[in-house]
C-alpha cells in the first residue's frame, strides 16, 4: 500500500474509532491532515529546489564561458551586430552554436545600411521615437539578453513611422523574442509584414492593409506561416501562402531567433536562425507591389537588431580588382570577439575567392564605433580580426600564412556615430589585398 493511501486509511479508521467522540476525532483528523500537508509540502520543495539547482548550474556554466572573454572590453562598446544566441530549441545557458550548424546557410546581408533600429537612442518605457502604433509598445530591457528591446503585448499594429526606400534587392533582418500573450500565459505568437503603404500618413488598417505586400506569422504553438497579399485584378490571383510544418522550426516561449529576409526582384526568401525556411519566386510578381514598410502586429513579442540594407555586394570584384572589401555580414554579440554562425554565408563567399587564388594575401582589419573606452575598442577590434582568421582557416581551409590581422577600433569612422544606423555603418571588418 501507497504511503499516502495508508494514511487516508488511518484517518478512516480514526473516524469510525471515535466517532462517539466527535472532539477528539476532529483534534486528531486535523493534526493528521497537518502532518500529510507539511510532508507533501516538503517533497514538493525538495524537488523544486533540485530542479533549480540544475538550471543554475547550466547557467553558471554559460557564465563562465562568456567570462572568459577580455573584462576590459566589457561594457564599453555599444551594440554591435547581433544575431541569435544559440540554435532554437537545442541549447541553453548561452552556449554558442556551432558555425558548422549554418554549413547551408547562404544568405548574405546587402551592403549599405539604409535602416538600423536597436533602440538605443530610445528611454527605457517610452515608444520608440521611430516608429508609429495604433496601440501601444514600448523599450523594455531583459535579464536573458542584451540591449533594448520593443517589447509589445497587443491586438493592433506598430509600424517603421516612414516609408522605406527600397530597391528590387535588399535583405531585412532582426531578432526576435515570443513572449506570454495578454491574458499572461503561454505564447501568443506574432506577425510581421512586409508592405505597400498607400501613403506615408496613412493608418492602413484591416487584415490586408495598404496595396499589399509579404506576411510571416507565428501561430500561438510555433508553427510558421507565409504568404502574399496582392491588390488588383491579375494581381489578386497570383497570392500565396502556405506553412512551415516540423517541430524543429517552431518557435519556444522566451528564446531569441534571427529573421532574415531576402529580396530580389520578385524573389522572397525567409531564414529562420541556419534554416532557409520559405522560398518564393514569385512572391511579387512585376508591377503588383513595391514594399515600403515593415510592421509587427497581432501578438505578444520582443523585436531588436532590425537592419535593412540594399546592394548585394560584388565581393570578388571590390578585393581582386579594387583591392578593398567592407562588409558587414560578420557578426559579434555585444563587446565580443566569438564569430556569430550568422555569419556563414559572408565567409564563405570570401573563403572562395580566396581559395581560388591561393597566390593572394590579405590582412583582416576589424572596426568599432565609438561608445565606450578607445583603448578597449581598439583592443576588440584587434581580437574580432583575429577571430574572422581563425574560422577562415578552421572552418573553410584557407591558408593562415596568408591572412595577417589588424584592428583600428574607432579610429576610420566612415559615417557620424550619431545615430544606430550610421554606428552599425561604422561596425565593420574589411579585407585589404597586400
Amino acid at each position: 500500500m501507497k504511503p499516502l493511501s495508508k494514511i487516508l486509511f488511518v484517518l478512516a479508521l480514526l473516524s469510525f474509532t471515535f466517532n462517539a467522540e466527535g472532539q477528539i476525532k476532529v483534534d486528531l483528523k486535523k493534526k493528521l491532515e497537518n502532518q500529510v500537508n507539511r510532508r507533501l509540502n516538503q517533497k514538493t520543495d525538495q524537488a523544486i529546489n533540485k530542479s533549480l539547482d540544475t538550471v543554475e548550474d547550466s547557467i553558471a556554466a554559460g557564465l563562465k564561458k562568456d567570462d572568459n572573454a577580455d573584462q576590459t572590453a566589457e561594457n564599453q562598446e555599444g551594440q554591435e551586430n547581433k544575431g541569435t544566441d544559440a540554435k532554437a530549441g537545442s541549447k541553453t545557458g548561452g552556449q554558442q552554436t556551432a558555425l558548422e550548424s549554418y554549413s547551408k546557410y547562404d544568405f548574405i546581408p546587402g551592403e549599405k545600411v539604409i535602416f538600423y533600429e536597436d533602440f538605443s537612442q530610445d528611454a527605457v518605457g517610452d515608444f520608440p521615437a521611430l516608429w508609429n502604433t495604433n496601440g501601444s509598445a514600448e523599450v523594455v530591457t531583459t535579464n536573458l539578453f542584451p540591449g533594448n528591446w520593443m517589447k509589445f503585448v497587443m491586438n493592433e499594429c506598430v509600424w517603421t513611422d516612414a516609408l522605406l526606400k527600397l530597391p528590387d534587392n535588399y535583405t531585412i533582418e532582426f531578432d526576435v523574442i515570443p513572449i506570454g500573450g495578454l491574458e499572461g500565459a503561454g505564447m501568443s505568437g506574432w506577425i510581421m509584414r512586409l508592405m505597400q503603404a498607400k501613403n506615408a500618413k496613412a493608418w492602413d488598417s484591416g487584415s490586408a492593409p495598404g496595396q499589399g505586400g509579404f506576411w510571416f506569422r507565428v501561430e500561438y504553438f510555433g508553427r510558421p506561416g507565409y504568404g502574399t497579399w496582392l491588390y488588383g485584378t491579375e494581381c489578386e490571383q497570383l497570392k500565396l501562402s502556405g506553412y512551415v510544418e516540423g517541430d524543429q522550426y517552431k518557435e519556444k516561449i522566451n528564446q531569441k531567433y534571427h529573421i532574415a529576409i531576402w529580396v530580389q526582384k520578385s524573389r522572397v526568401r525567409l531564414y529562420q536562425n541556419e534554416n532557409k525556411i520559405v522560398d518564393l519566386p514569385k512572391a511579387f510578381p512585376t508591377g503588383c507591389v513595391k514594399p515600403d514598410r515593415l510592421r509587427f502586429e497581432y501578438g505578444a513579442a520582443m523585436i531588436s537588431n532590425v537592419r535593412i540594407a540594399v546592394g548585394a555586394p560584388d565581393m570578388r570584384n571590390k578585393l581582386m580588382t579594387e583591392g578593398k572589401l567592407v562588409t558587414y555580414g560578420i557578426y559579434f554579440d555585444v563587446n565580443k570577439d566569438v564569430v556569430k554562425p550568422e555569419s556563414y554565408g559572408t565567409l564563405k563567399e570570401i573563403a572562395n575567392i580566396l581559395n581560388e587564388v591561393p597566390d593572394v594575401k590579405v590582412k583582416i582589419v576589424g572596426h568599432t564605433d565609438s561608445d565606450g573606452a578607445d583603448a578597449a575598442n581598439l583592443d576588440l577590434s584587434k581580437r574580432r580580426a583575429a577571430s574572422v582568421k581563425n574560422e577562415l582557416v578552421k572552418s573553410f581551409g584557407v591558408n593562415g600564412d596568408r591572412l595577417v590581422t589588424d584592428g583600428m577600433g574607432e579610429s576610420q569612422p566612415v559615417a557620424a556615430n550619431d545615430t544606430p544606423a550610421n554606428k552599425a555603418l561604422n561596425r565593420r571588418v574589411e579585407f585589404i589585398k597586400l
